[in-house]
């Protein structure tokens, strides 16, 4: 990991949606849902020139792309094999859906990174970066993604 001098966090929450895991044996492969918050840390070499890490009013066009990605959505697997029904029942106005590679909070949170350094990198200009971030689906179980991007 690179080393920085100054870090932060910002957490959004409140994001109820529903997935589910069609190749797990286990209750998983059944639609669940849950409230998933997002926890972000931040870093950079110096501070801007209003004494922050980042902006926080900076954020909120990903704080835009959490809500339309999580809040009041129903998630699933690209290669789940109801996606033809999902997709229906979309198109019928019964669900909210999201196309991912994987739902799990695993591959959120690497989500949720890549997200968060594509926004830095076009705002400060690499001047900032997000190092980790963690998806949580409640208050027992979270995941987390940390990796320092090759930029900064």
């Amino acid at each position: 990991m690179t080393s920085f001098n100054y870090s932060c966090t910002k957490h959004f929450e409140g994001y109820p949606c529903c997935h589910r895991q069609w190749k797990h044996p286990g209750h998983c492969r059944y639609v669940h849902g849950y409230s998933r918050s997002f926890t972000f840390w931040f870093a950079a070499q110096k501070l801007d020139e209003f004494g922050f890490v980042v902006d926080f009013s900076s954020l909120r066009p990903l704080e835009k792309k959490l809500k339309e990605q999580f809040d009041h959505t129903f998630l699933i697997n690209i290669d789940d094999p109801l996606l033809p029904e999902w997709k229906k029942l979309h198109s019928a106005g019964a669900l909210d859906l999201r196309i991912m590679e994987n739902v799990g909070m695993e591959s959120s949170a690497k989500l949720v990174w890549e997200w968060a350094n594509s926004h830095l990198l076009s705002n400060d200009e690499g001047r900032t970066c997000c190092w980790r971030t963690e998806a949580r689906e409640n208050d027992y179980n979270a995941s987390r993604f940390e990796l320092t991007p090759e930029w900064f």
